[in-house]
């Protein structure tokens, strides 16, 4: 029979609090377990010292006879010293999806295509400078009286 040590939850609904117990691992997530040996309450703020309440002792025990911590209880045991957590590494969660990158792509091309209009804008024209014709001094016309 495999233990592990995990949550189990109460509470009513959008309000959780669980009890940090140890079970069979086939018991049902609610169901029956052999300890209770701690609570948590993710309503507390993260500061507060009621949030996670832990019987270090009992924690230590189990784990000696071979329970098996969930993630989110091996993060409890950890900061209470109780056993070290290797901190896990995922570098591709934090990668954006194929869409994503699309859309960071195309904004891009706009902002490049932008600056460069405004660059455009920015540049003063030459226009080709025309010379003035030199005036000439009008012609002196001659009337024809008839």
């Amino acid at each position: 029979m495999s233990v592990s040590i995990r949550l189990s939850r109460g509470g009513s609904k959008k309000r959780p609090y669980y009890r940090i117990v140890v079970a069979n691992s086939t018991a049902p997530r609610d169901g029956h377990f052999l300890e209770k040996i701690g609570t948590y309450n993710p309503m507390l703020p993260k500061g507060d010292e009621k949030r996670v309440i832990l019987d270090a002792d009992r924690a230590k025990h189990w784990l000696s006879v071979g329970a098996q911590p969930t993630d989110r209880v091996a993060r409890f045991l950890d900061a209470a010293g109780v056993r070290e957590r290797a901190a896990k590494n995922n570098p591709k969660k934090a990668e954006p999806g194929e869409k994503a990158k699309e859309r960071a792509e195309e904004r891009e091309a706009k902002a490049a295509a932008a600056a460069e209009a405004a660059a455009e804008a920015a540049k003063p024209k030459e226009e080709p400078v025309a010379e003035a014709p030199a005036e000439e001094a009008p012609a002196a016309e001659e009337t024809t009286e008839v």
